[in-house]
């Protein structure tokens, strides 16, 4: 199902749509499968890659940028030896939304 999630395009946001909450945030987070995705208080996903060397994190991290300006969506990436930490949300609305699981599922797919 994350594959399906990865073929979609992120939509930008305008603003005055609610977050998503509840039912529908578990649904998406399930879509994305159990690869280490959780959703932090009802505002952000957020996940840990690890990597063998800093090198390797370095380069996820400039794959994960280029598809963030593709998307025309930036998470926040937090870079250290070995790791990778990513955190996801929709900052228009203060919150999660679509295109935040989407773009989980690309940085995903992007290993």
């Amino acid at each position: 199902m994350s594959e399906e999630l990865a073929a979609k395009s992120c939509v930008p946001c305008r603003g005055g749509v609610p977050p998503l909450a509840g039912a529908a945030l578990e649904e998406l987070l399930a879509r994305l499968g159990p690869n280490g995705w959780r959703v932090v208080a009802g505002h952000h996903l957020e996940k840990r890659y690890d990597f063998p060397d800093f090198a390797r994190a370095l380069a996820f991290v400039d794959r994960a940028g280029a598809i963030a300006e593709a998307e025309g969506h930036h998470p926040d990436l937090h870079l250290s030896w070995g790791k990778v930490v990513v955190e996801i949300w929709t900052h228009k609305i203060d919150g999660l939304t679509e295109s935040d699981f989407v773009l989980a599922a690309k940085l995903d797919a992007a290993l």
